[in-house]
């Protein structure tokens, strides 16, 4: 698998440690700190790619609340009916107000968030190739600058200071209800609770920890490209966000246990221009830790600290989910390796019972320290839909 890219990965390390002296260090504004908007280089972490996840995970005050609160706001309860997600959003009295009102701000801010990115229309090289091409001359700051969805970066476009910091840069607050916050106010799982433009991704700094040796790694456990009912699904959308950055998928695998005709799949349901990099493993993943079915043991584990490597996890099968999601957590030599983990926990939850039904174990507390904790661990985790 990685006989192909040795050669560049060797010239890629030369030129890094090059460059390594001359490369500036730039400190980051922590979520309970403003910015100024004019001091454009404040927004990104150091660009030495993942050197064992050397920034401390900060969390927005309205995440840190949350983790702080878990008694108070019934979500260590294992009962459907009494862990509600969206009360915290609805008064003031759920919470306190300054959180209310913290809240309440972000609501705007990734809204107007959401509305940025569509108008985004600034042509973003393919990152990684722009530094294989250029080699010694690359400036790399520079070039990552490109990848700001805003002149003065992504914390320009959160003044409310609710974003979280990860070792992948800034990224949305864990939150309740594990959705979109517009979806408390319809409760309409197949639109508001679809929606995937809550997510937040620092492209900047994803740039910045690149190398010109570095390879895009995507792996989808869960894989159905026509499970949903939205026109595009959420896996497509978040691959063309990627995209639109800078970020070229160089190998994708999707695992899906359901029995599905390839020719539907790369025929019908992808994408073309994903097909170069696409494979279709038709079966379900194990959670065995030395099986060669579960990804994190057989995939992960075959890249390095170097390369953008993302992992999603959504099978509807906690008893296989669970054991995964915990590996990530507790193996650091394989947590070192993630940037990015997309998780839907089938917690106990009213405002989406319905939906998980019998999928549903555990508290919004296990939740919220499951994914919290992978964010101290250095991997920057959210809730998928």
């Amino acid at each position: 698998m990685r006989n192909d890219v040795d050669i560049t990965r060797v010239l890629g390390n030369i030129i890094e440690d090059k460059d390594a002296d001359s490369q500036d260090n730039v400190s980051t504004a922590t979520s309970g700190t403003s910015q100024d908007e004019g001091q454009e280089d404040d927004v990104s972490i150091s660009n030495d790619k993942k050197e064992e996840k050397q920034q401390e995970y900060v969390p927005a005050s309205t995440e840190d609340y949350i983790m702080n609160h878990f008694e108070d706001l019934g979500y260590n309860n294992s009962y459907w009916k009494n862990a509600e997600g969206c009360p915290i959003w609805d008064e003031p009295k759920k919470s306190t107000q300054e959180n209310y009102d913290n809240l309440q701000a972000y609501l705007k801010e990734i809204e107007d968030y959401s509305l940025t990115l569509k108008n985004f229309d600034k042509e973003v090289p393919n990152l990684v190739k722009t530094m294989r091409k250029e080699g010694y001359t690359i400036d790399q700051k520079e070039l990552c600058k490109a990848a700001r969805p805003h002149p003065h970066g992504i914390k320009a476009l959160f003044p409310s200071n609710q974003l979280s910091l990860t070792a992948a840069g800034y990224v949305e607050p864990l939150l309740t209800p594990m959705r979109h916050p517009k979806f408390c106010e319809t409760r309409a799982v197949n639109k508001e609770g679809m929606r995937m433009d809550y997510l937040i991704h620092d492209f900047e700094q994803l740039c910045l920890n690149l190398k010109p040796s570095s390879m895009a790694i995507l792996i989808d456990m869960g894989a159905s490209l026509n499970f949903h009912s939205t026109k595009e699904p959420p896996i497509v959308t978040l691959l063309n966000s990627f995209e639109k950055f800078g970020f070229h998928f160089d190998h994708i695998y999707g695992f899906e246990i359901t029995e599905t005709n390839p020719n539907k799949v790369y025929k019908d349901l992808l994408p073309e221009k994903y097909l170069h990099s696409y494979h279709w493993i038709n079966t379900g993943v194990s959670a065995g830790k030395e099986d060669k079915l579960n990804p994190l043991r057989s995939i992960v584990s075959q890249f390095d600290k170097d390369d953008l490597i993302i992992v999603k996890l959504d099978i509807d099968t906690s008893d296989i989910e669970l054991p995964l999601a915990n590996q990530l957590l507790e193996d650091d030599s394989i947590n070192k390796l993630v940037d990015h983990f997309y998780f839907e926990h089938h917690v106990h939850m009213k405002e989406i019972a319905a939906n998980w039904n019998i999928a549903m174990k555990g508290s919004i507390q296990d939740s919220f320290e499951l994914m919290n904790g992978l964010r101290n661990k250095g991997v920057a985790a959210h809730f998928w839909v």
